[in-house]
């Protein structure tokens, strides 16, 4: 398709597959460049026609209810990240030798010979976090950016819009990375690998591919988790540019060629003149809001990317100061009798929920909703130390007590047989009533939220406001 430049759109046949956050923009982009733009879209809702005859009084062909087939005539697909790589859809373009492109690819290729570099983050969790945090480090620096890509400012808008960046804080999920194989980064990090997704890619080995991608190319850094080796072994395995650097962080004191915490101080032995025996202060724990291990190696990562991007020390600290978490991620909602009550709804998997337990002392931990296929066998047994007691709610609440029964038979269980609205106020009474001072009610579900709520927003402030409810009584 070449370089993306006007003249190369000009009379293309393109399909757009879906008709979601990603699709719509992509069709509307590529029919303004001049290509002859066909959307096709499973669905065939109220929804999806009013989108349709948007599109369709731009000039642009809509196909509802048929996502399976080929336009005839396709020469490139770009699909929204959600459709899985197995559908029949594929499979024909694939069979024709037509090119499958993401919303982050076509992007990519859209890019002006000047385009702002990218500082891209993938990871289980903590990606939104870190790229809010490295964002917030370079606006400190005095660089003009964004947080694009899975969050904030779209892609497309930032590659295309008005406005000049001199660098771009690209978070990335497995399914943008899949789709995206032309992509190459100033630097990258993966913050963890945790088994997620695993129905969209397949196997572990297929979704630990797609989040390697994002290493490919890189020119300066390739930022890995020390305590995470699946995160390194991508480093090992990806194609970079020659004198690109493998960089570690880590929640212990940093090696050469890392940055990590002595005393607590955040430190940078990576990108300083004599790394085998000095390092630079860039900020302390207190700078980093909440201070919970997995939220210091989030900004440890952040930092290291700035630092990859020639950002001064003060601008990390600066910038860390600047950032505050988004609502339901860690969130603390009050103390009642000395008691702490902490809102992390945005815990939907094991692998962050086992983050949120692994940062507070004693705990009464409410957990349950959806698995999604989750076994929490070693999540309970790794967190089994911190907990006074659980209380569970929703449909999959038996397979966290069971592992509990497990791993942890000592701690108190009350086990909430009910998915209504009022579930979370009961089980917050159940918890209120099993902690002592001290200790930390913990919402950190490890499960989605869609059997009791419309979304883990919603979850949280139902948490929020049995927690207020509680303060008034007391």
């Amino acid at each position: 398709m070449g370089s993306g430049q006007v003249t190369d759109w000009q009379g293309k046949n393109v399909t757009v597959a879906g008709l979601g956050v990603s699709g719509i923009p992509a069709a509307k982009v590529l029919h303004g460049l001049g290509a002859k733009v066909t959307v096709v879209n499973d669905g065939d809702d109220a929804r999806a026609r009013a989108q349709a005859a948007e599109l369709e009084a731009l000039g642009i062909a809509v196909r509802l209810g048929d996502g399976a087939t080929l336009p005839e005539g396709t020469e490139l697909v770009v699909t929204a990240p959600g459709w899985k790589p197995d559908k029949p859809l594929f499979t024909a373009a694939r069979d024709a030798g037509v090119d499958i492109w993401g919303d982050v690819e076509l992007a990519w290729r859209l890019r002006g010979p000047d385009a702002a570099p990218w500082l891209a983050v993938t990871g289980t969790n903590g990606k939104t976090t870190t790229v809010q945090m490295l964002a917030e480090i370079l606006k400190a620096a005095g660089l003009r950016t964004a947080a694009v890509g899975n969050i904030g400012v779209s892609l497309l808008d930032a590659v295309l819009g008005e406005e000049r960046y001199d660098v771009l804080a690209v978070e990335l999920s497995s399914y943008q990375l899949h789709w995206a194989p032309s992509l190459r980064a100033h630097s990258a990090a993966v913050l963890n690998l945790a088994p997620d997704h695993l129905d969209w890619h397949g196997s572990m080995e297929a979704y630990a591919a797609d989040k390697g991608r994002i290493y490919e190319g890189n020119r300066v850094a390739c930022v890995y988790n020390v305590a995470d080796k699946a995160t390194e072994d991508l480093v090992r395995e990806a194609d970079v540019e020659e004198g690109c650097r493998a960089i570690g962080f880590t929640l212990g004191a940093p090696a050469p060629s890392q940055l990590g915490v002595v005393d607590g101080i955040l430190v940078d032995r990576a990108f300083v003149e004599n790394r085998h025996k000095s390092a630079q202060e860039l900020a302390e724990i207190s700078d980093v809001e909440p201070p919970a291990p997995h939220n210091i190696a989030n900004a440890l990562a952040a930092a290291a990317l700035a630092r990859a991007f020639g950002v001064p020390p003060k601008a990390v600290r600066d910038g860390l100061r600047a950032f505050t978490p988004d609502a339901h991620r860690i969130a603390h909602v009050a103390d009642i009798a000395g008691v702490s009550y902490v809102d992390d709804s945005k815990a939907t998997n094991t692998h962050a929920a086992e983050a949120s337990l692994a940062a507070y002392e004693s705990i009464v931990w409410i957990a349950g909703g959806l698995a999604k296929g989750a076994v929490f066998e070693e999540l309970v047994a790794k967190s089994a130390g911190h907990l006074r007691a659980a209380v569970l709610m929703g449909a999959d609440r038996a397979l966290i007590r069971e592992a509990l029964a497990r791993h942890a038979p000592e701690v108190p269980v009350v086990d909430l047989d009910r998915t209504d609205t009022g579930a979370m106020l009961a089980a917050v009474q159940e918890a209120q009533r099993l902690a002592r001072p001290g200790d930390t009610v913990l919402l950190a579900p490890a499960c989605a939220s869609m059997d009791m709520f419309a979304n883990y927003n919603q979850r949280g402030d139902a948490f929020a406001e049995a927690v207020r409810e509680l303060g008034a009584g007391a």
